[in-house]
């Protein structure tokens, strides 16, 4: 599959890595997995509970995004998002070209919120040399063009398909997100 002819949803003047987006993401084939309509308010299921959970706490695992307003229908989401960019760790767009080198799994990576990079000494990285080990350096060149804002929406789908499967419970969302820069 040729994906460097792949047409991105998001705007080619922004870098999302800062502002308020007003996000709209799909579940796949609009099942209505979050629960269902009865009495004009919604009744969600463990999955719909596990999602709203995620989205009150989305800034204590993303300190640089809030969800100001969020509304979970029966297929699909809807939320606006802000992200402040003075709490980023650094501008995704500026290593977008990079390829690392060596990740030493034993440290995490950190940032020195003043130079808003990331530690030498965790993560080395190096124009030059591409890492074997990354099998589709365009698509993560494409995720990093894309900023902090599919960091954070990608968290939140990430981590409700993890409680779906660790619950056995079938579940899938669409593939991408619809936003609007506000």
């Amino acid at each position: 599959m040729n994906l460097s002819n792949r047409k991105t949803p998001r705007a080619n003047w922004h870098k999302y890595n800062g502002g308020e987006y007003f996000v709209t993401i799909c579940t796949k084939d609009r099942i209505h997995y979050f629960g269902e309509i009865a009495d004009g308010k919604i009744h969600l299921t463990d999955i719909g509970e596990y999602l709203k959970t995620q989205i009150e706490n989305v800034t204590s695992h993303y300190p640089y995004a809030k969800i100001l307003l969020s509304t979970i229908m029966p297929n699909h989401i809807h939320l606006i998002v802000s992200i402040d960019n003075n709490k980023t760790p650094y501008d995704r767009t500026s290593v977008g070209t990079r390829r690392a080198t060596s990740i030493q799994s034993d440290r995490t990576l950190s940032f020195d919120e003043n130079a808003r990079t990331p530690h030498a000494t965790s993560l080395q990285l190096s124009v030059d040399q591409p890492n074997e080990n990354v099998k589709n350096d365009v698509m993560r060149d494409v995720a990093n063009r894309q900023g902090w804002l599919s960091v954070c929406i990608g968290g939140i789908k990430s981590s409700v398909t993890r409680f779906a499967n660790e619950c056995n419970i079938p579940f899938k969302w669409q593939k991408r997100y619809h936003d609007h820069i506000i």
